[in-house]
């Protein structure tokens, strides 16, 4: 079969503009703009969803959210619809996992030969609490702000792990005679949350020229109901001060440079094994972080900071040093992985497109999804990507209407502009070609309502263990004792 190895190589929580090679002037990730020097940036990449299960569900299958109907971090990826990893293995081909998951367990079809340290959703429950949509405040916020900070954390450990895991399977592949190509998923936790740093890369960002948090003042607050809501549902804000605030920020620049030092040594033993000219790389993030801009953090947002995500491509006939500003989705993985390999067909009805066309031709009239339907969210959220706008419909709501070009932080809300209805119309339009948001909206609320009863109702959720991130193993014990 002809075509090219896969390394695809995934983290958790790394928001687009925190890398040197998306110029950040700061954040040190030399790696990962190595990366991107030998190949194509994608500079208006999304997530389908800012909020891992659903993202995942969608990157492993090639649908958004409103197909997988995995609309939460407790309705989790089960292997349907059947995805890019089954399709290979449906061609004989070998396909297997390093690091995280997020799926629902090990006793489902993932669509992986191998699943090497895998981590899945708690108990293959995940956080239910975030199904109580309409209760502000079910989490208790309090706990982030405490875990920041140089020092050694269980999610570090973990990460370490992954990428030995990495590197032996690449060192043991070259040693195997091989007449078909491989595909290979790495997936990290960082720079996820908890905010505790290895002091050696915590170390590299100097306090004094540490920049801070934007849009923080009262005039910078956006006051649309449903933000307000997600705003006052995730207070973590509330628990820090001026100090703590940057300190948090460190953190979480230093676990991108902690998280760039794994993707190095992965591409380091890819390169000493052979396997360079001959394998395509992906980097790509399941979604962002605020990272404290908006008085916000972690993600659940529509904002940039939220759903835009960093997606760098490099290998065999991929253009170099190049930015591709058309928008690309975390649904593009599914046709780029199976153009990559050579398996023809098998896309379907699925709505990405290969980015390695999408690193050839500029496709200006292109539109992405993202969406939310999780904790917090009174209604369905949904986003979409066209032209130079970002438009935002929330059922029962007012929508938002964002030019992205004259207003790239978001600041100025078009959405109720009556000189901008004939924009509103058009997104709109754009938008239910993708999806029927009020039909979505109905059918998350509905399948959610199942889960709660099927859980026990309300108050059994309420009264369930309190966590903010999945546990590693060595933290499951706190949380069933």
């Amino acid at each position: 079969m002809a075509g090219h190895n896969v390394l695809f190589l995934f983290s958790d929580e790394h928001r687009r503009d925190a890398l040197g090679c998306y110029g950040h002037p700061l954040v040190r990730t030399p790696h990962l703009d190595g990366l991107a020097r030998r190949g194509t940036r994608f500079t208006r990449a999304y997530t389908p969803s800012p909020i891992c299960v659903p993202a995942r569900a969608s990157m492993a299958s090639g649908y958004y959210v409103s197909k997988t109907r995995c609309w939460s971090n407790a309705q989790a990826y089960h292997g349907t619809p059947r995805g890019w990893g089954h399709c290979l293995q449906e061609h004989g081909l070998r396909v297997d996992s390093v690091g995280k998951l997020h799926y629902r367990g090990a006793d489902s079809d993932n669509g992986f030969n191998r699943e090497i340290l895998p981590m899945y959703i708690h108990d293959g429950i995940g956080w239910i609490k975030g199904l109580l949509r309409d209760h502000e405040s079910v989490l208790d916020c309090s706990h982030y702000a405490s875990q920041i900070g140089p020092g050694d954390c269980d999610y570090t450990d973990y990460d370490l792990g992954v990428t030995r895991e990495a590197c032996k399977w690449l060192d043991i592949a070259a040693g195997e005679e091989r007449e078909k190509p491989w595909t290979l998923f790495v997936s990290w936790l960082r720079p996820h949350y908890p905010l505790t740093c290895p002091r050696a890369f915590y170390d590299l960002y100097d306090e004094r020229e540490m920049d801070r948090a934007r849009f923080t003042g009262p005039g910078d607050l956006s006051d649309h109901p449903v933000i307000v809501k997600l705003r006052n549902n995730f207070n973590y804000d509330s628990y820090f001060n001026d100090i703590t605030r940057q300190i948090a920020r460190i953190s979480y620049y230093g676990l991108c440079s902690f998280l760039d030092h794994q993707v190095g040594q992965v591409l380091n033993a890819l390169k000493r094994n052979g396997f360079l000219e001959n394998t395509l790389v992906i980097y790509a993030s399941d979604h962002g972080d605020h990272n404290g801009d908006r008085r916000m953090w972690t993600k659940m947002t529509l904002y940039e900071e939220s759903a835009g995500i960093p997606l760098i491509l490099a290998g065999p006939g991929i253009p170099e040093g190049v930015a591709v500003d058309t928008p690309a989705s975390l649904v593009d993985i599914h046709p780029t992985v199976l153009a990559a390999i050579g398996v023809e067909g098998g896309t379907g009805d699925r709505p990405g497109i290969a980015l390695q066309s999408l690193a050839d031709a500029k496709q200006p009239d292109r539109a992405v999804l993202c969406e939310y339907h999780d904790g917090g969210s009174p209604t369905g959220m949904f986003m979409l990507r066209y032209r130079k706008w970002k438009y935002n419909h929330y059922p029962g709501y007012p929508p938002q209407l964002f030019d992205m070009e004259e207003d790239p932080d978001e600041r100025i809300d078009l959405g109720t502009s009556p000189a901008h209805g004939a924009v509103r119309d058009l997104c709109r339009e754009r938008l239910h070609s993708i999806v029927d948001p009020d039909l979505a909206n109905r059918q998350a609320f509905s399948d959610q309502q199942h889960l709660i009863d099927r859980l026990g109702g309300i108050d059994a959720i309420l009264d369930s263990p309190e966590y903010d991130f999945t546990p590693t193993d060595s933290r499951r014990d706190d949380l069933s004792g």
